[in-house]
């Protein structure tokens, strides 16, 4: 299923989150995207658990900043991330190693 819009990509992540891959994470995930449909919404992840929200959180771990188009073509895998991240199309603030982990976390 191809994903049109950013807020049902956040509205379908707690269901597509793998508990199995978030062992010994504790972390909450800024996602702030830019432009037509964009917001701000963030993840948090502890105890194997998913809780998604609109808004800021106070302390993230990680943020990660995009257009809300690089931000579908990432979940739609039409756009890889490291390639987004190397043209300045995504970028991180935080714990890079941990934004690596999105992709098992959640796709």
């Amino acid at each position: 299923m191809a994903f049109t819009s950013v807020k049902d990509v956040f509205g379908g992540m707690a269901s597509s989150f793998k508990p199995a891959a978030a062992k010994g994470i504790d972390a909450v995930f800024q996602f702030e995207i830019t432009g037509e449909g964009g917001g701000s919404w963030n993840a948090t992840i502890k105890n194997g658990t998913c809780q998604v929200a609109e808004g800021k959180s106070g302390a993230p771990t990680v943020t990660l900043t995009m257009a809300s188009d690089t931000w579908l073509g990432i979940v739609n895998k039409q756009v890889n991330p490291i390639q987004a991240f190397m043209g300045g199309k995504l970028k991180l603030t935080g714990n890079m190693m941990l934004a690596q982990k999105i992709q098992d976390l959640f796709l």
